[in-house]
C-alpha cells in the first residue's frame, strides 16, 4: 500500500514539473517579447540650403554626411551681380521689398521628411529671398525645422525670429550659425548641435 502510494506521489509530482515547465516555456517568448525595448524609427532628414559663394553649401554638406540626410540645393532663376556691393546693395532692396524669386528645383517624396533643416547665409540681419520662397512653397506641418545659417560676424541677428514668423505654428530645433568659410563648420560644434537635436546618425 505505501509502496502504491509513493508511486502515485512521484508521478503526480512529475505531472506537475512538467505542466510548470510548458508553462515556463510559452510564457518565456511573449515576457521576452513585452521586455524588449522598441527601437523608434530613424528620422528622415532633408538638408535645404541656399548658397550664394558656397559657405552655406559646405556646412550642409557637412550636416547632410554627419546626419544621413539628403542633400536639397534651393536653386532660382533668379541672378545676382558678381560684384559684392552690387549684389548686397540689390539683395537688401529685396529683403525690404519682400521679393521671393521663382524657384527651379524641389525636393523629392517632400511628405517622407521628418526633419527638415534649412539653411542660408545672413543678408541683412536676415535670410536670404531664395529661402523665403522655398519656405513659402512647402508645407511644413508634421515636420521639426532646423535653421542654421552662415556670417561675416553678424551672428544670427533676426534670422531665427523671421524664420519662425513666417513658419508661424511650425515646430522648430534649435537654430545654430556658423562663420562663413568654405572650409565649412566646426566639427566639434557641429557634432555638438546635432546630438543635442538627436539627428546624429
Amino acid at each position: 500500500m505505501k509502496k502504491t502510494t509513493g508511486i502515485l506521489m512521484s508521478a503526480a509530482l512529475m505531472l506537475s514539473m512538467a505542466a510548470c515547465g510548458n508553462t515556463a516555456a510559452s510564457e518565456g517568448p511573449a515576457a521576452a517579447d513585452s521586455a524588449q525595448t522598441k527601437t523608434a524609427s530613424p528620422k528622415k532628414i532633408l538638408v535645404a540650403y541656399y548658397s550664394y559663394s558656397g559657405n552655406t553649401q559646405a556646412v550642409a554638406q557637412q550636416i547632410a554626411k554627419a546626419t544621413g540626410g539628403t542633400l536639397f540645393e534651393i536653386t532660382t532663376d533668379h541672378q545676382y551681380p558678381e560684384t559684392y556691393n552690387a549684389m548686397t546693395a540689390q539683395a537688401k532692396k529685396e529683403i525690404q521689398s519682400g521679393f521671393k524669386p521663382e524657384l527651379t528645383s524641389q525636393p523629392e517624396n517632400w511628405a517622407d521628411y521628418d526633419m527638415v533643416f534649412v539653411g542660408s547665409p545672413n543678408w541683412w540681419g536676415t535670410y536670404a529671398p531664395a529661402v523665403s520662397a522655398f519656405l513659402a512653397a512647402y508645407d511644413f506641418t508634421g515636420k521639426t525645422v532646423v535653421p542654421f545659417f552662415t556670417h561675416g560676424g553678424g551672428g544670427m541677428q533676426n534670422c531665427e525670429r523671421d524664420m519662425k514668423k513666417q513658419l508661424a505654428g511650425a515646430t522648430f530645433g534649435a537654430a545654430m550659425t556658423f562663420p562663413g568659410r568654405s572650409s565649412g563648420a566646426n566639427e566639434k560644434t557641429l557634432a555638438a548641435w546635432l546630438t543635442q537635436l538627436g539627428a546624429a546618425k
